[in-house]
């Protein structure tokens, strides 16, 4: 599972990933996390607004941070 969490390293985008962190740990499963924080590659998946939350290639959330209950879901869909 390949998650991405895409923004400049604000503490917006701090918390998206400390939140995805949290929920792998509590689900016990393991991921390829990566905070993106190169504007050209955050262009790559044609998001605007950050926070991003990608998970497999698909954008999950833009421009807000995602409770742990939305992470949570999104992490037991694609596994």
């Amino acid at each position: 599972m390949e998650i991405r969490v895409l923004g400049s390293g604000c503490p917006r985008c701090e918390e998206v990933m400390k939140r995805t962190i949290d929920v792998l740990a509590e689900l016990d499963i393991a991921a390829d996390v990566q905070k993106i924080t190169d504007i050209m590659k955050i262009a790559e998946y044609r998001v605007i607004a950050t926070p991003g939350f990608v998970i497999n290639g698909k954008i999950k959330s833009v421009g807000k941070i995602p409770s742990k209950d939305e992470i949570r879901k999104w992490v037991e869909e694609e596994q």
